[in-house]
């Protein structure tokens, strides 16, 4: 228990007190005039002290013993367990006729305020691949384009880019070692997931990495004749996540919240075209020098075991 801030004694001062009576023969009045205290505090203390020892000097808890008015515990088992029914405090309070500002203290006290605390959280499956190349996570993410600061900057919504359209970041993300590489294309096709594809494999073959298999969303450009054929040319299978379940894809995903905070919306570009060019900078950085939590806040480039002769000639 928390002493008050303007307590007079604390379990210190009031073997001090003790003390002084017991030990050292003052007088009560002399030892409360002495630390600030009455003189009936005093006996107070002195009693407590021969009757429960050091133990009766320390704080004790505020509570009372009993409470004529709280809730039986009958009552309070029947208000849980109509609330894992799903039912709600209106409900519940007319069936069981308390007040409803009571239940909601109760579910609030036991953590069932939220009926979404009823359904169980789904456990968190963390995968991870053994080595750089097993699996590439692919994704893309819509931004718009604009040929002046928007009201993010301005403060004026009223001054925008009409007409200027989408642009779109295809990404790709190592499992292993979460280096990752992106590239803007004007659409979301078939035609421009293969061209992305094509740049990302070149990228990590640069870095050593020859990928087996694919991993991309149920999209459109991913379902495509063209990309279909790519990775067969490419010796890549195909995997596609579950639908509507997006945390299958989760590095992706994950990424793709990075680049939103750190690239794209992490400082005001003049327009579009600036922050695309930005990108192959912030990349450099993402995957050389920012520290990754998974790999014990190192950078994702130290999981690939890199020979130093061309360490030099890659960090460009």
């Amino acid at each position: 228990m928390n002493t008050h801030k303007n307590a007079r004694l604390t379990p210190h001062g009031r073997a001090l007190l003790v003390r002084r009576v017991v030990d050292e023969g003052l007088r009560p009045e002399e030892v409360a005039q002495a630390q600030g205290v009455s003189v009936r505090t005093v006996y107070k203390w002195v009693r407590r002290y021969r009757q429960e020892g050091e133990a009766g000097l320390q704080n004790r808890s505020s509570r009372p013993r009993r409470c004529p008015h709280a809730v039986p515990a009958e009552v309070r088992e029947q208000v849980l367990e109509r609330r894992q029914q799903r039912q709600t405090y209106r409900q519940i309070a007319e069936r069981l006729g308390i007040g409803h500002s009571t239940v909601a203290r109760l579910l609030e006290r036991e953590g069932l305020n939220r009926l979404s605390a009823l359904t169980p959280a789904r456990p968190v499956n963390r995968y991870e691949h053994d080595a750089p190349g097993d699996l590439l996570h692919l994704d893309i993410k819509k931004l718009g384009r604009f040929e002046r600061p928007g009201h993010r900057v301005t403060g004026d919504r009223q001054q925008n880019t009409r007409g200027a359209g989408w642009e779109y970041v295809h990404i790709a993300i190592d499992d292993h070692s979460r280096v990752a590489f992106g590239t803007r294309y004007p659409d979301e096709t078939g035609w421009s997931a293969c061209y992305a594809l094509l740049e990302a494999v070149r990228y990590y073959r640069n870095l050593g990495i020859r990928f087996t298999r694919v991993l991309t969303d149920n999209g459109g450009c991913y379902k495509s004749k063209p990309f279909r054929r790519l990775c067969r040319r490419l010796g890549l299978k195909r995997k596609r996540t579950r639908p509507y379940t997006p945390r299958t894809n989760g590095k992706a995903e994950r990424f793709i919240q990075t680049a939103l905070r750190e690239w794209a919306y992490a400082r005001s570009y003049i327009s579009s075209e600036e922050r695309g060019r930005h990108l192959p900078a912030w990349l450099h950085q993402y995957n050389w020098h920012r520290p990754h939590a998974s790999l014990d806040y190192r950078p994702p480039v130290s999981r690939l075991r890199l020979s130093v002769n061309n360490l030099v000639g890659l960090h460009n």
